[in-house]
């Protein structure tokens, strides 16, 4: 608003804080914010839907973005979960007001309410043809929903713990969950039926992230021949990020462990970058980035903040991160 203020932080690790705002006088001859800043910061470039701030002091530059739109009358309550279909058209949200609901992505007109879990849905996705949504919940229970009349087609009960997140193999013959009572499993969505536990780790698993493996990785072999329910697990690598301070690579058909991290906290969440790259952020602000095929020392740490990493996602050359703060 017109003689509204911001207020500014420039923060690098070791030093002091810079402290200071942002003003707007007016609008310029263009029409666009006329924006000023207090000593110690620097406004660029200005668009209606962005503000680019600099801090010469500290040689950094920042390009604050505006929402493209918003949506508030989805939920009530914080949002836990998201995800987009993967035409675009659809998305899917879980929130502490206990719903989770299909909207249309371009208007967030709701579509369907998807009720059948007891307490908290931790997380959401849509399977690969947009058609279909998997969820975890704090009931411990897996489902599958279709997002077309919102029925639960299938139910996966083993766990022990709350889900607290999902991956799909493939097409989604087959899926994976993770849970607080330490284990991943891999079940076969046609029987619905567990085909194997993964991972044992004694420690709630946060975060799991499936993909290919680079050709130079052993990945070990099976004790036994997979079962033909399995479909598409060969060649690829199952990531777990744990709540004891580790990262673990388990070939996924093999089940065998393929390397183990140890980080500086609790692991939330992890992704694959490329076949050999991949990514994986802390409770205490770091995220890693390790090369697979040697994971004695991270390639980079990336800390911005101390606020827990929550979530991460691959775009274009680099990567998304959002953080507890």
């Amino acid at each position: 608003r017109d003689e509204g203020e911001a207020w500014l932080s420039c923060r690098s690790p070791g030093k002091p804080t810079v402290y200071g705002s942002v003003t707007r006088r007016g609008l310029s001859t263009e029409g666009l914010p006329d924006i000023t800043a207090s000593e110690g910061f620097v406004v660029g470039e200005v668009t209606k839907k962005s503000i680019v701030i600099s801090c010469p002091h500290e040689n950094v530059s920042t390009k604050f973005l505006a929402p493209y739109t918003t949506f508030s009358r989805i939920h009530q309550k914080s949002i836990t979960c998201l995800d987009i279909s993967s035409g675009g058209g659809l998305g899917v949200s879980t929130s502490t007001d206990g719903t989770m609901k299909i909207w249309q992505a371009a208007n967030g007109e709701i579509r369907r309410l998807l009720e059948g879990h007891v307490y908290d849905v931790n997380c959401c996705r849509f399977f690969p043809s947009g058609l279909v949504v998997l969820s975890g919940g704090m009931d411990a229970q897996l489902k599958i929903w279709s997002a077309e009349d919102a029925s639960c087609v299938v139910t996966f009960k083993g766990h022990k713990g709350g889900i607290l997140d999902t991956a799909i193999v493939d097409r989604g013959r087959n899926v994976l969950s993770c849970s607080r009572d330490g284990t991943a499993r891999l079940w076969d969505c046609g029987k619905s039926a567990c085909l194997g536990v993964i991972g044992d780790c004694g420690s709630p698993v946060n975060g799991i992230a499936v993909g290919p493996a680079d050709n130079s990785l052993n990945l070990g072999t099976p004790e036994e021949p997979p079962s033909e329910r399995e479909v598409g697990t060969e060649g690829k690598i199952l990531l777990l990020a744990r709540e004891d301070k580790k990262l673990q690579g388990v070939g996924l058909q093999s089940r065998q462990p393929v390397f183990l991290f140890d980080g500086s906290d609790a692991f939330n969440c992890c992704t694959f970058l490329s076949s050999t790259y991949i990514l994986a952020g802390t409770q205490d602000g770091n995220i890693y980035q390790l090369d697979v095929r040697n994971t004695t020392a991270p390639i980079q740490v990336v800390h911005r903040s101390g606020a827990p990493v929550l979530s991460l996602l691959p775009y274009r050359d680099g990567f998304i991160a959002s953080q507890g703060n």
